[in-house]
C-alpha cells in the first residue's frame, strides 16, 4: 500500500555566503524569519516530514557555509545527497556565476543521480535585481534543473520549491526503491544569533542573509 512507503532523502543547499540559504531553511522547516544576518559554521541540518500522494517523505536538509574557506568541505556534505538546491541572490551577479561552478562540481561528482534545483532568492529586492529572469531560467533549463523565485522574508516560492525537489527525488528513487539517509548525517544546530548553542566546529563566517 502506497501509504506505507517511506523515503529518506538528503537535500543540501549550496551557494555563496549572504545569499539567504539559512533563512530559506528556517522559513521552510520552522516558518521563522529573522531580519538579522544568520551565520552558518561549516554545515548544519534540520528535518522535515512530508506526505506526498500517500508516500511518507523524511527530508534531512543540510545548510552549508558559503564562505570560500569552507568550499573544500563541500564534498563531505553533498556526496550522499539525493537533491541539491543551488541558491543565489538576484541582486548579486557574482553569486549567480558561482552557482554554475557548483553545478559543474555536482555533475562531475554525482552525475545525473542528484536532483538539482536553482533558487533565485530575495525577490523582495526585485528593484535591485542584477540577474535577469530570462538568463537564470535559461541556464537552469540547460543543466536540467528547475528554477524557482524565492524570498524567505515574503515566504514566497519556498514550499513549492521543496515539494518539487521531493517529488523529483521520489521519481528518481523508483517505485520499488526505499532510499536510506546519507551515512554522514549528524545532528547539528543552525546558528541564528548569540543566544543559540552551536554544535558546529570551525570559525565564524559571513552571514547567510536575511532574505
Amino acid at each position: 500500500m502506497a501509504a506505507g512507503r517511506n523515503f529518506d532523502f538528503k537535500v543540501v543547499l549550496l551557494g555563496e555566503g549572504c545569499v539567504g540559504k539559512t533563512s530559506l531553511v528556517l522559513r521552510y522547516v520552522e516558518n521563522k524569519f529573522n531580519d538579522k544576518h544568520l551565520t552558518t559554521l561549516q554545515a548544519s541540518y534540520l528535518t522535515k516530514k512530508l506526505n506526498i500522494a500517500g508516500k511518507r517523505v523524511n527530508l534531512s536538509i543540510w545548510d552549508t557555509a558559503g564562505q570560500e574557506r569552507f568550499h573544500a568541505l563541500g564534498p563531505i556534505y553533498y556526496r550522499d545527497s539525493n537533491g541539491a538546491i543551488l541558491v543565489y541572490d538576484i541582486t548579486d551577479e557574482d553569486s549567480f556565476q558561482k552557482v554554475k561552478n557548483w553545478v559543474k562540481e555536482l555533475r562531475k561528482m554525482l552525475g545525473n543521480e542528484i536532483c538539482l534545483c536553482i533558487a533565485g532568492n530575495k525577490i523582495d529586492l526585485e528593484k535591485d535585481r542584477h540577474v535577469t529572469v530570462a538568463e537564470a531560467e535559461a541556464y537552469a533549463a540547460s543543466v536540467g534543473a528547475r528554477h524557482f523565485h524565492t524570498s524567505a522574508k515574503m515566504n514566497k516560492g519556498i514550499e513549492e520549491m521543496f515539494l518539487d525537489v521531493a517529488k523529483n527525488m521520489i521519481e528518481k528513487a523508483g517505485s520499488d526503491t526505499v532510499t536510506r539517509p546519507g551515512k554522514n548525517n549528524r545532528r547539528s544546530v543552525v546558528v541564528v544569533d548569540d543566544s543559540h548553542t552551536s554544535q558546529q566546529s570551525g570559525g565564524g563566517g559571513c552571514c547567510s542573509s536575511s532574505s
